[in-house]
């Protein structure tokens, strides 16, 4: 299609024919969409399948080997992202771009700065920063420290940056990844209210109930390719999954009811200090037997994070771990991951990119960490590499990792096969314990379901299983017994088929009652 036929100036942006290879892959294939102006248009499709190099197009990070762009009716040629900036687009990136220890104020100006003098700017922003902040109910204190702010009040900011920059079409990538549902909430109200003042949304994301809550319109992509646009009313999360994939997906985890054996982990007044002295866990008790997965529910930042570490050896603490009924060192020199490893644990860390994997290393490298002093891949003194590639290759295999190619950095795969790589690794050791968090953060609807399979069926073979999200659809849906932590400590225990979402939140707020 060319310029020749006229835009629609109804239209906030028009894409036609828009195409991008990186080498052999072809991330973009003849791609055209049409996005009105005051909606929100959701685009959804599988890691990988070329969503977020479109967007990053839009936004003058890439530029297209072939097609056109039309922002307002007008053919526009975006060849950086001060060029989008200047033709009202911002974007919100799934990892926030905020110098963290500026303050707000000083993030929002930072890069639109008017004149040598800064005073000035500043003072002109903190007036329009409260304006916007009233008008969109995003009340965020200007004079915070981007490093003290928790991630849905980052993310205000982040939409406050471009609303200054007067954007009028603002693209989110997976907005919600790293947000407790209460915030998730808060950002769609945002979002509604930023339609319904004219301004244009387009949503990236894999999780279907945000398509169907909030957006008008939906566009799907696999492989590439567009392959449908329909209205959000008109559709369901099924139809919308069996589109993505190109095979019907099931949206419930199928698994028979627990059979729980002996005990493998107990846990006893359990405690950890930060290094600034602050107490994490406050005297953790928790039992775990095999055969059954315990889920641990609760807002980020109340001490998940830190029962994982000292449980995978990552941290030290104080109080009583046994594993299979032998204790394990938690406080001395012979408390550490090597040792985890060598009693049993296995451990899927929350952050696979910061913890799971080193980003610039090849899949047969990360899957070799850990587990790199196996007599397997070991010739003499020198490790066999060629072993370890082999291995590589059949583990991809088995967990469906695509592209299945030892030698590509980690960082060229997607978020949900690079959650692969990780999972592959760890259960394929046959560990009596795996520790497991957010297993399927920022990962699409088929690979959820295909971790969530592997996931039970390790259950199923008589593992022990901790699983820690943020997800409470997740924990429902997978766990036999789930644990709400708040502020370090153990609010209660449920069994999934005895409570519901309501309850789980307010023990995940700290209140023991009930819901009414």
């Amino acid at each position: 299609m060319s310029a020749d036929k006229a835009a629609d100036p109804g239209l906030a942006i028009e894409l036609r024919g828009i195409s991008k290879a990186f080498g052999p892959v072809q991330a973009n294939k003849d791609i055209s969409i049409q996005v009105k102006r005051g909606s929100i248009h959701g685009i959804i499709g599988e890691n990988g399948a070329g969503k977020s190099t479109l967007m990053s197009i839009l936004y003058g990070f890439y530029r297209a080997d072939a097609g056109e762009i039309f922002i307002g009716g007008q053919r526009t040629e975006i060849p950086d992202s001060q060029a989008a900036i200047d033709a009202g687009i911002g974007m919100v990136f799934q990892h926030f771009k905020l110098v963290e220890n500026f303050t707000v104020l000083e993030n929002v100006v930072l890069g639109a700065e008017e004149g040598r003098l800064l005073r000035p700017s500043l003072a002109k922003a903190r007036k329009l920063l409260k304006q916007l902040a009233d008008d969109y109910d995003m009340d965020v204190d200007p004079d915070a420290v981007i490093e003290d702010l928790g991630v849905g009040q980052q993310q205000r900011v982040e939409i406050l940056k471009a609303l200054y920059r007067e954007a009028d079409i603002l693209i989110l990538d997976e907005p919600t990844g790293v947000l407790t549902p209460a915030e998730a909430d808060h950002l769609f109200r945002i979002l509604q209210g930023l339609r319904d003042e004219g301004k244009t949304i387009i949503l990236i994301t894999h999780k279907l109930r945000e398509i169907m809550e909030v957006t008008d319109t939906v566009s799907v992509m696999r492989r590439g390719e567009m392959t449908a646009t329909v209205r959000t009313a008109e559709t369901s999360p099924e139809k919308l999954a069996e589109l993505m994939v190109g095979r019907k997906v099931l949206l419930r985890v199928d698994k028979a009811p627990a059979r729980p054996g002996e005990v493998v982990l107990e846990v006893e007044n359990l405690r950890v200090t930060d290094a600034q002295g602050v107490e994490r866990l406050k005297g953790i008790d928790l039992t775990l037997r095999r055969g059954e997965i315990l889920g641990i529910a609760g807002v980020a930042g109340n001490g998940q994070s830190e029962l994982l570490e000292v449980l995978g050896g990552y941290a030290k603490g104080t109080g009583t771990i046994r594993m299979n009924g032998e204790t394990i060192d938690i406080s001395g020199a012979a408390s550490d991951a090597r040792t985890r490893r060598a009693r049993g644990i296995a451990h899927v860390p929350e952050d696979r990119q910061r913890e799971g994997l080193i980003m610039d290393y090849r899949a047969w490298e990360n899957m070799g960490f850990g587990y790199h002093h196996d007599p397997r891949y070991n010739t003499g003194l020198f490790m066999d590499n060629a072993a370890l590639r082999r291995d590589c290759a059949e583990k991809m295999e088995r967990f469906d990792v695509r592209p299945p190619d030892p030698t590509l950095a980690a960082k060229s795969f997607s978020g949900g096969n690079q959650q692969k790589i990780v999972l592959a690794r760890e259960i394929e050791r046959n560990p009596d314990l795996l520790l497991i968090g957010q297993p399927t953060r920022g990962v699409d609807i088929g690979a959820i379901e295909f971790i969530h399979q592997q996931i039970v069926a390790l259950r199923d073979q008589g593992k022990a299983i901790l699983l820690v999200s943020v997800e409470l659809d997740e924990i429902m849906a997978l766990s036999d017994r789930i644990a709400v932590m708040f502020d370090g400590r153990i609010m209660g225990e449920r069994l999934p088929s005895e409570t519901d979402q309501g309850e789980l939140g307010l023990l995940m707020a700290g209140m023991t009652g009930r819901a009414a």
